[in-house]
């Protein structure tokens, strides 16, 4: 290991942070258009053909597997956060799928001469404190030396096939409730401009460290038609993943989002990531955006969120439960966003 008193921030080895890592949505469906259809597999009951937020495979009527896989370069400096943050938001694709985590597995890639060891072992141990709180062990898994930091996990759950949880499935009429509030990819940009205050921080881990735990008893209310986390494609991206798998139009009331203290005023002033702009070059045709909304609304809505919150579409009969689910484990913010409607797979953002 290098002898250097200063050891280097995290985000300064990183070319991006959290899900702002991911590549475009567009790219990334040019990348996995000649995969082999999931109807070869009988059993597959969830694969790639939706972009839902984990593969699911049945092992018989009552039990099925959810697998996720998750993991990017970090998105705060401080080691043990990192790990908290990189473990919650790989977790979130099973809680959004309707599972229960059982285990997981690390995938750790770090520059292992640049860090100090003890640096990356902080990592690793603020991972594993995520896992626990979950109520699961990190069982193995894989390191490599590496040029960028990089951390995550490889998740198993299992659920229900009743229960499970899909990004379609949605009926029209459906009510759309968010969980966490959004602003975690201007927040993250403010920290690496060194412009988030202490409390700034607080609210960023805050959220971010929250295991979407909701998702497993969400998945067996009957008004529940369809879930998934909003991450790195942000609140218009992942909604529109929900229209095309539900075939219908989402109607997005931007006065009601919930936003994380400061975001809406980090970003009038210019600070939020490139990933923004990635996000609406990929997916920009197929939402529309009110005239009346203000000038920042379109690079707030495709923030690119890590370790973001559920996406819920339910009957307006389950929206007092749901909410109460949200409000009773802590998530506060959770609130109404919008509503699914007839139409073209497409969101509409007023």
């Amino acid at each position: 290991m290098n002898d250097t008193s200063t050891p280097p921030r995290l985000t300064e080895l990183s070319h991006g942070g959290g899900c702002g890592c991911k590549i475009s949505p567009a790219v990334l469906a040019g990348l996995l258009k000649n995969i082999t259809p999931s109807q070869a597999f009988p059993d597959l009951l969830v694969g790639t053909e939706n972009s839902d937020d984990a593969a699911v495979y049945r092992l018989n009527d009552e039990q099925a597997i959810v697998a996720t896989t998750d993991f990017f370069m970090p998105i705060v400096d401080d080691p043990f956060d990192f790990g908290r943050i990189a473990a919650a938001n790989a977790l979130s694709d099973v809680y959004a799928m309707g599972g229960k985590p059982i285990l997981a597995l690390a995938l750790v890639g770090m520059p292992i001469n640049v860090l100090p060891h003890e640096t990356i072992a902080r990592i690793l141990e603020g991972g594993a404190s995520v896992c626990a709180a979950a109520g699961i062990p990190v069982a193995g898994g894989h390191s490599i030396d590496s040029v960028e930091p990089i951390y995550g996990l490889a998740a198993l759950g299992v659920v229900h096939p009743q229960y499970l949880m899909r990004n379609g499935g949605a009926h029209p009429g459906d009510v759309l409730v968010l969980g966490k509030p959004l602003g975690v990819g201007v927040l993250s940009a403010a920290l690496k401009k060194n412009r988030l205050d202490e409390a700034g921080y607080k609210s960023l881990i805050d959220t971010t460290t929250r295991l979407n735990l909701p998702g497993i008893k969400l998945a067996a209310l009957a008004g529940v038609h369809a879930m998934t986390d909003v991450t790195g494609f942000g609140l218009l991206g992942h909604t529109l993943e929900l229209c095309r798998g539900s075939g219908l139009t989402a109607h997005i009331h931007y006065a009601a989002l919930p936003w994380i203290h400061g975001v809406p005023e980090l970003a009038g002033a210019g600070i939020y990531t490139g990933a923004s702009a990635r996000n609406w070059a990929s997916y920009g045709a197929d939402v529309q955006l009110a005239s009346r909304l203000p000038d920042i609304a379109r690079t707030l809505l495709t923030d690119p969120q890590t370790s973001g919150g559920l996406l819920v579409a339910c009957a307006p009969s389950a929206v007092n439960t749901v909410l109460d689910l949200f409000h009773g484990g802590g998530f506060e913010q959770a609130c109404v966003i919008g509503e699914m409607t007839q139409g073209a797979a497409q969101v509409v953002a007023a």
